[in-house]
Formats: C-alpha cells, structure tokens, sequence
C-alpha cells in the first residue's frame, strides 16, 4: 500500500475552502494519511506554494507551513491544530512569514497550487530547532522512505 495524503476539506487539485485561508479563519486544514512503510520512525510535512507571486510568472516557492519529527504513530492532523495539540515530539520549524505555525493561502494574484508534502522517515531527525524548508530537506536527505502529495488550489476574491 502506497503513502497517501488527504483532507475532508478538499480533493486533490481541488479548490481549498476560504475558512483556511487568508480571507477565513486562517486555520489549518484537517489531514489524514495512511499505508507509511513498515519501517517509518516519523514524518515530516512541508506545505509550500510554487506560484508566488505570480502564477504567470512565479519567482518563488513561499513556504505556508514545516513539521518534523510528527510520530510513526500519527495519522493525521485535526483542524485548527493548535501547536500544543500538535502529536508528542512534533516539531514545528520556520514559514515565509518567519514564524513558526501554519500560515493559510493568501495569493495576490491569480489561482495558486498548495504542495501540502508529507514524508515518512527512517529515523527521527535531530531536535533542528526551527527549521526553513530547506534546512528541513537538507536533514531528511538519505532518510525517505516514502511521499504522499495532497494538492489544492486558491484564488483570493477579494
């Protein structure tokens, strides 16, 4: 059984509700995964957008949300998770808005993809502190056993 992503809230490229965004409450969205490897000791989970600023013409990837070290026991985050209700020994590190914590869709132009990535690791990596993406990445090289993608998409109304 492959690694798999989801959410009630939204399908695979399909349209992320607004309550999740920067036009909502801002929250985060509920997620469930399933079929991990037998031999994952934790996940990380990495939420960017590759559109920013510009579908048309991005520049850059704007990362919206980074947790490491989520347990092999985990199997999803409830909505609105609050970091003390994050799972035991999850980690959270750095966003685009340099703050730690989930940051909702706010895209000022044009209909933007959201790459929520989950990853199931080998090992538990070592306490980062509060990670960027890329120090993220760079700690999991080598440790990925498997990778599930879970794609929405937003375009602000107002």
């Amino acid at each position: 059984m492959a690694l798999t992503l989801s959410s009630t809230s939204f399908t695979h490229q399909g349209e992320i509700p607004s309550l999740y965004t920067c036009e909502g409450k801002d929250i985060s969205p509920p997620l469930a995964w399933s079929g991990a490897p037998e031999k994952t000791k934790s996940f990380a989970l990495i939420v960017d957008d590759p559109d920013a600023p510009d579908p048309k013409a991005p520049k850059r990837v704007y990362v919206h949300w980074v947790l490491y070290n989520l347990p092999a026991s985990a199997n999803g985050l409830a909505e609105a998770v609050k970091p003390e209700k994050l799972p035991a020994r999850t980690k959270e590190g750095k966003n685009d808005w340099g703050r730690t914590g989930y940051g909702g869709p706010c895209p000022p132009i044009g209909r933007h993809r959201y790459f929520h990535k989950l990853y199931a690791l080998d090992t538990v990596l070592a306490d980062l502190g509060t990670p960027t993406k890329k120090e993220l990445e760079a700690a999991m090289e080598g440790h990925v056993l498997a990778r599930a993608e879970l794609i929405g998409t937003y375009h602000k109304t107002g």
